[in-house]
């Protein structure tokens, strides 16, 4: 089992590569499996017709102890397993506590067991690299981790923070920094950037992905690039992309 996350700033992209990628491996026949920990939920929605599926925080505050997996666990496009952790009422409670909350009942209800994924994506927000927030690379879960990022600022500044935060606990064993994925804006001399970026981080540049209006095109649907419009070049960008996510984790 391959087991990944995906971290990067709020709005940088990620839940779309994500979902992309999720979408294009789950074709060539990969039984996958894609985690939202973002208390905003929305990481799963484009492989959900644009629906928003009960998260897991949600589902135990109403059933409790009646909690089945099949409340929190649910089919998407090509039989990607969708969940998401989702988060505590806003202005009371902590996000990071309920992405631990989340992965503690997906262990308990023997999630990965009953679905048995090839692959599993952690799709998680890297605005804050808090304890909750960091359990993907920390708890054993994901293998490798994956930053989406673009060329902006901020963008590159959340990806410092969290390749630092990799590294503290790469030392202890637990997740590889595996590089960048660049998410394109279109900005003055991004790629450069981007690259003076990696190599102060001390990683590579995965994949550039371009910018493409056949991105809102398919999310205005509710649905993947790869879902909506396969045959485009962005869908072959996205299979680009997952070929060589997988070659870096050791797929031949």
């Amino acid at each position: 089992m391959y087991k990944i996350a995906i971290y990067g700033k709020g709005g940088i992209g990620k839940s779309t590569t994500t979902s992309n990628l999720s979408a294009a491996l789950a074709l060539q026949g990969y039984r996958v499996m894609q985690i939202g920990c973002d208390p905003k939920a929305d990481s799963t929605k484009n492989l959900m017709k644009g629906r928003r599926i009960p998260t897991v925080l949600d589902q135990i505050r109403e059933k409790g102890n009646g909690l089945k997996l099949e409340d929190i666990a649910f089919s998407g496009f090509s039989n990607v397993i969708c969940v998401e952790s989702g988060g505590p009422t806003p202005g009371i409670g902590c996000a990071g506590r309920g992405i631990i909350t989340a992965f503690n009942k997906l262990e308990e209800l023997n999630a990965y067991e009953v679905y048995r994924p090839d692959i599993v994506f952690y799709d998680v927000l890297g605005d804050v690299v808090c304890g909750g927030f960091a359990m993907p690379i920390r708890g054993g879960y994901a293998d490798r981790v994956f930053i989406v990022t673009s060329g902006e600022m901020m963008s590159l500044y959340a990806a410092c923070n969290i390749s630092q935060a990799i590294k503290n606990f790469g030392n202890r064993g637990y997740a590889e920094f595996s590089g960048m994925i660049l998410n394109s804006r279109n900005i003055e001399n991004e790629l450069e950037l981007v690259q003076k970026a990696a190599q102060e981080i001390g990683t590579d540049i995965v994949k550039v992905v371009p910018r493409s209006p056949d991105v809102q095109r398919a999310e205005n649907d509710g649905k993947t690039v790869i879902e909506a419009f396969p045959d485009c070049e962005m869908a072959k960008e996205y299979l680009d992309l997952a070929s060589k996510v997988m070659e870096v984790c050791g797929h031949e």
